[in-house]
């Protein structure tokens, strides 16, 4: 029995040695040292701050640099999310898209995944930029776990920023007060100070600082197409990922003047008489709901962006990077009436919308049952993003010397929703973040496989600016097949953009829009 004892507490020793043994050794960086957990060959360092806390006077102010610490900073739990509007669940977003936790103002830290064992490594990074169309999102949303990524070889950083009026807000004393006669944009400035961050430290966990790639999607893909624009970006990444982002007019379409108009009628509504008064207020009554609804969004601010992104890109003054860009096959199928509409209310809308393209347009996606309605709605939405897009690249094409690879992602998910959501927006997220785990949805070896392809594309191309590779079905780039796209889900190969006929027609429509 004695013997024995002494065998358990030898084992025990043992095991605790081991696990002794894989704690990762703290990481030197610019603020002090810092220190993940690792598990299965990825070490992740959740809550790094980028930016000193956006409160009190640097509320609505460009981020600062965040202070050094004494000691190891224990970076193993995610920081509070920006602040917004917390939801468990929100049309086909589960809680698995959803940020987790509290909300804070103090929130501008992002969360770094690696697979290097030493710094020398120089691994490809990513920075992932989360969506939540400027109102929300977080750098903790499960289904942007890095770790399977990391595996392939990348180092992958998530961001936090700040959105609604913690981020865009624009108002007359804040220009005032800026060196550069700007306000608004302050949740971009938020991401070019996370690049910054990057370009200083990542080198620290086996990145390289000279291989970034920005990747987001929706918000976060407009967030992209901003700080390709941005010159205030410059020389801060080599290559950009665009997800349900790409618009054949990208905007922003609010002047400076007239969002500082709205942070006026913001702060009257707030009851404060000054930016003093609307500074000194708790975050969670400035971000309170209002009897009148405002908006806030990004802006041409003169800074940040000096002018729309449609006019930099046309004047080729843009970051000129490789890109790969696309959209899901049901964008709309959140909305109620998705398909839904009927066959008058259809045609009623499109020769609102359409003008002298109306009546060509209804003969190709025809309304004149419920049924044939319902379809055409479905058919036309899909197309007007795919066409919208292939003119958007054709106009980056004439300035840009970069490739772009363009595409669409037709699986919808398996569960209970598949029918009525379909190819929902954000559902091609866990394939190219190979996080299918992080999903309650009854998955299958198919979609396993295609999880397993979609990533390696991305990876791919966030290593090289190409997303071909060995065993994958080839993707030509855009310049090259113009009318095709890249179809990503039950078959992976080039196709059309649309037929034919339908092409032409919303290319006049798209072109007449923009001009």
């Amino acid at each position: 029995m004695k013997n024995m004892t002494h065998f358990v507490a030898m084992l025990v020793l043992f095991a605790a040695g081991r696990a002794v043994a894989q704690q990762p050794a703290p990481v030197k960086i610019e603020g002090g040292l810092v220190q993940g957990t690792s598990d299965d060959g990825v070490t992740v360092y959740k809550g790094i701050p980028f930016a000193a806390p956006p409160v009190g006077e640097l509320r609505w102010r460009a981020p600062q640099p965040p202070a050094p610490w004494e000691g190891v900073l224990k970076a193993d739990t995610f920081s509070a999310n920006p602040m917004q509007e917390m939801r468990e669940r929100f049309g086909p977003w589960t809680s698995e898209y959803q940020p987790q936790g509290v909300v804070s103002e103090d929130c501008l830290y992002l969360n770094v995944w690696t697979a290097a064992q030493s710094a020398k490594e120089k691994r490809p990074v990513v920075m992932y930029i989360p969506g939540g169309a400027f109102t929300g999102g977080s750098g903790n949303v499960p289904v942007y776990n890095g770790r399977n990524l990391a595996k392939k070889g990348l180092v992958v950083v998530t961001i936090n920023y700040r959105v609604g009026v913690m981020g865009f807000l624009a108002h007359p004393e804040l220009t005032k007060e800026s060196q550069h006669n700007s306000s608004g944009n302050y949740g971009l400035l938020d991401q070019v100070a996370a690049l910054a961050w990057i370009g200083k430290n990542i080198a620290a966990f086996g990145g390289n600082p000279e291989c970034v790639t920005i990747m987001g999607q929706s918000a976060g893909a407009m967030s992209v197409h901003f700080l390709t624009a941005s010159p205030l970006a410059r020389g801060l990444f080599i290559r950009a990922i665009a997800q349900s982002g790409s618009y054949a007019r990208i905007g922003p379409g609010e002047s400076l003047a007239s969002a500082e108009k709205t942070g006026m009628r913001f702060a009257k509504a707030r009851g404060a008489a000054s930016l003093a008064e609307l500074r000194a207020m708790p975050a969670a009554d400035v971000i309170a709901p209002a009897k009148e609804e405002f908006h806030f969004l990004p802006v041409i601010d003169g800074w940040f962006l000096p002018e729309s992104v449609d006019e930099i890109v046309a004047a080729g003054k843009q970051n000129d990077v490789a890109t790969l860009t696309g959209w899901v096959a049901d964008e709309g199928s959140f909305s109620d009436d998705y398909g839904m509409v009927s066959g008058e209310e259809f045609q009623k809308r499109l020769r609102q919308q359409a003008g002298g393209e109306a009546g060509r347009i209804l003969q190709l996606y025809p309304a004149s049952t419920q049924a044939k309605a319902a379809e055409s709605q479905k058919v036309l939405a899909r197309d007007m993003s795919m066409v919208s897009m292939s003119v958007w690249a054709g106009k980056r094409g004439k300035t840009g010397k970069t490739h772009v690879y363009t595409y669409v992602f037709t699986h919808p998910q398996p569960g209970a929703t598949r029918e009525r959501y379909q190819t929902f927006h954000s559902s091609e997220l866990p394939y190219i973040f190979e996080n299918l785990t992080q999903s309650p949805r009854p998955w299958t070896a198919e979609d396993e496989k295609i999880a397993g392809t979609m990533s390696a594309y991305w990876t791919n191309f966030i290593t090289a600016g190409d997303p071909n590779g060995r065993g994958l079905p080839h993707w030509p780039a855009f310049g090259n097949t113009p009318d095709q796209t890249m179809a990503l889900g039950d078959t992976m190969g080039p196709r059309p953009v649309a037929g034919r006929e339908r092409l032409e027609t919303l290319k006049r429509l798209w072109e007449d829009t923009v001009h």
